[in-house]
């Protein structure tokens, strides 16, 4: 879990934040099922850390202490959302963890979202920090706050229903765009590629909120155009409409990099037929992986 040498009770809580996002990130998102609702439950720990920060006491693994509030603010997100399942206790106390071989890792890392919240929470924590994160029994049970047994029988019975979910057929149904959002987010991303920001201003709200993700945020029209302005200075962008996790989003694609998977998307609200909102994580590239998108 080591990303760096943090280990003194005077470390950098801004420096160590940036570079611990991408992989608090990937515990958010997979612990509530979402990339998107893991952002956000991403940004609130990130805030509580901070303002612990100033309070705690001498921590030898500064790391160890964000993934566990990290984690709490997930298991908080999770019981707003009345998802939370009841917490099992530690019966099989000798259980040995299972040794996973390389590909049985890489299976359960490359698990989707939606398949992980299957899992019940202890379940699904001890999972994603040992199999997707790389963390050790010991670091998990710090992070979850259990014992030893609890966290191995967790682990054992998680990785056992994932082998028993992986052999169903996928009866999910295939999700597609509104022909309104197609209509309105087909006019938005043909403008966007032509760089027709004149034709972009006309459908943005004169009050029109900017979330550039994990940079700044802007308000109003006349700040906002200054993000169309930084768009159009560079080339690493095309935009396609489509879905990410069932919400209309836009994806962006590097032509440079031969258009083989987005780079990132950029989520748009909308209000009485104009833009509303833009939520873009052209910084926050870190946000797509695992998210399951449909063009």
């Amino acid at each position: 879990m080591t990303v760096g040498p943090e280990t003194s009770a005077t470390f950098d809580i801004e420096r160590l934040l940036v570079a611990m996002r991408p992989k608090l990130h990937r515990y958010c998102a997979r612990m509530v099922g979402s990339v998107i609702d893991g952002e956000d439950v991403l940004q609130d720990a990130m805030i509580k850390a901070v303002e612990a920060h100033a309070s705690a006491r001498p921590l030898g693994n500064p790391e160890g202490w964000l993934f566990r509030i990290a984690h709490n603010t997930a298991l908080d997100f999770l019981r707003r959302r009345k998802r939370q399942e009841a917490f099992r206790g530690p019966a099989e106390v000798d259980m040995i963890v299972d040794q996973l071989d390389a590909v049985a890792s890489r299976q359960i890392a490359a698990t989707s979202l939606r398949t992980f919240m299957r899992l019940p929470v202890p379940q699904r924590a001890s999972v994603i920090l040992m199999d997707v994160l790389g963390c050790s029994l010991k670091e998990i049970c710090d992070v979850m706050d259990c014992s030893l047994p609890a966290a191995k029988a967790a682990l054992h019975r998680g990785r056992a229903q994932l082998r028993e979910i992986a052999v169903e057929p996928d009866d999910a149904p295939q999700q597609k765009l509104s022909d309104a959002d197609r209509e309105r987010l087909g006019a938005y991303v043909a403008h966007f590629n032509a760089r027709d920001f004149d034709a972009i201003r006309a459908m943005i709200s004169d009050d029109v909120r900017l979330d550039l993700v994990s940079r700044t945020h802007l308000r109003g029209k006349a700040e906002v155009s200054r993000y169309f302005g930084n768009y159009d200075k560079v080339s690493d962008w095309r935009l396609v409409a489509g879905l990410v996790e069932g919400r209309p989003a836009i994806l962006v694609f590097d032509p440079n990099e031969g258009d083989a998977k987005p780079k990132y998307f950029v989520l748009l609200g909308w209000s009485a037929g104009k833009v509303a909102t833009i939520r873009d994580f052209r910084h926050a590239p870190y946000v797509i992986d695992g998210a399951e998108y449909l063009i």
